[in-house]
């Protein structure tokens, strides 16, 4: 399985410069940055949302696989719905983060689940990628539900990641049928 990837109703492929109204419904709205670890300021405008698409392109041909952030794409219009990212998380940077964000108007259809699934079949592809971790602040309960739906478990609190209090979950290998 190669990027992009592709569901029943999305697409997960890189985002591009194009993206950057979509992406400020996104990473602009209060509603989703309220719930990001870290804590991530909401972003101002779609012209400071174009430089941040551009320094996730740039970073993007540098991370190892299956590290990355993508844009998540409803197949039946073309519209820009989510995103999508695998990253190391601090402090000792040897645990992967699953970690999705869509549209508020997006939420409760099932986008983040279906999105979630093909990310983690696709990096289970990718060589020496045993484990995924997701983390979500103890009362982000759309967020506990979506990493159940995805097929993770909860493994404990912890403040080991950001300096807060966050819920644990995670996916191995062998978990994904």
């Amino acid at each position: 399985m190669t990027l992009p990837l592709t569901t029943d109703r999305l697409v997960i492929r890189d985002w591009t410069a194009d993206d950057a109204e979509a992406a400020f419904q996104i990473y602009g709205s209060s509603d989703v940055t309220h719930w990001l670890t870290p804590a991530m300021d909401r972003v101002g405008d779609a012209a400071a949302m174009r430089s941040v698409l551009q320094a996730w392109q740039e970073a993007q041909p540098n991370l190892i696989p299956p590290r990355g952030r993508w844009a998540v794409e409803s197949r039946s219009d073309g519209r820009v719905i989510g995103g999508l990212g695998i990253r190391l998380l601090p402090p000792y940077r040897e645990d992967l983060e699953l970690s999705w964000q869509l549209r508020p108007e997006e939420w409760g259809h099932g986008y983040a689940t279906e999105a979630g699934r093909a990310l983690v079949e696709w990096a289970f592809s990718q060589d020496g990628t045993d484990e995924l971790f997701a983390v979500a602040r103890p009362s982000n309960s759309r967020a506990i539900a979506t990493a159940e739906r995805i097929g993770m478990q909860w493994v404990g609190e912890t403040t080991k990641y950001y300096d807060l209090r966050l819920q644990v979950y995670r996916v191995r290998r062998g978990d994904v049928v």
